[in-house]
């Protein structure tokens, strides 16, 4: 979401000294109150998912660049996104777009099992050792390919979280959500778009709301498009 630019000092140089400060300043003055996140977040060492020259940033208020013009989101959308979610432990979360593989920390820092799927290569490859350097590995399954298309062979996923922007839900995950269950993404054009969050019910009907304007990198895939659920 976004590129970097400085918006504040980090708060010394000790790492979990400033993720504390991170998680007080930037996430829980905003409204994130769930203490479910709120040990995530204090407890994912943020700074393992960002290129080496950038660690010394890694807890300021922004998004930073991770290389092949993707992002690490800023920490405040994460803690959102994850929020809006409404995570339990022992869910099963599919997230489509693993980028640095922060927030598939904090999904399975929240005690949830995640599938997260990642078109480039390389990215899924530092995910990966981001991941084992940080201690959680063992709750993520990754996966190199087109995640418009899911994870059908593991679906349903009691949560679905994109983590691109597309112009509409992709129908196939919607397909691959379990009932009941809950999808979040960003949607609309590339130059803004609006968090949504979809609900489908015990006996499938599918509800939609919009949250939250952000700005994310586009979903790339060569899935067919999906449509919007409202009215579903």
């Amino acid at each position: 979401m976004g590129w970097f630019r400085r918006t504040e000092e980090p708060d010394g140089s000790d790492p979990e000294t400033r993720r504390a400060a991170m998680v007080r300043r930037q996430i829980r003055a905003r409204g994130v109150s769930d203490p479910i996140i709120l040990e995530a977040v204090g407890r994912v060492p943020r700074h393992l998912f960002v290129p080496p020259e950038l660690r010394r940033d890694a807890y300021v208020d922004a998004a930073l660049p991770i290389g092949r013009g993707q992002t690490i989101s800023q920490p405040y959308v994460v803690a959102y996104m994850t929020e809006a979610l409404e995570p339990l432990p022992g869910l099963r979360v599919l997230e489509v777009g693993t980028g640095s593989g922060y927030q598939a920390a904090v999904l399975a820092a929240c005690g949830m099992e995640v599938w997260s799927i990642e078109r480039i290569g390389e990215l899924q490859e530092e995910a990966c050792r981001s991941l084992r350097e940080a201690e959680l590995a063992g709750h993520v399954r990754l996966r190199t390919g087109d995640g418009a298309r899911g994870w059908p062979e593991e679906a349903p996923f009691d949560r679905i979280l994109v983590t691109a922007a597309a112009p509409a839900v992709p129908r196939r995950l919607l397909e691959q959500l379990a009932a009941p269950g809950i999808l979040v993404a960003p949607i609309g054009p590339p130059v803004a778009q609006v968090i949504r969050r979809v609900r489908r019910d015990a006996e499938g009907r599918l509800a939609e709301e919009s949250l939250e304007a952000v700005r994310f990198v586009p979903l790339v895939s060569d899935a067919p498009p999906g449509r919007p659920p409202a009215g579903a």
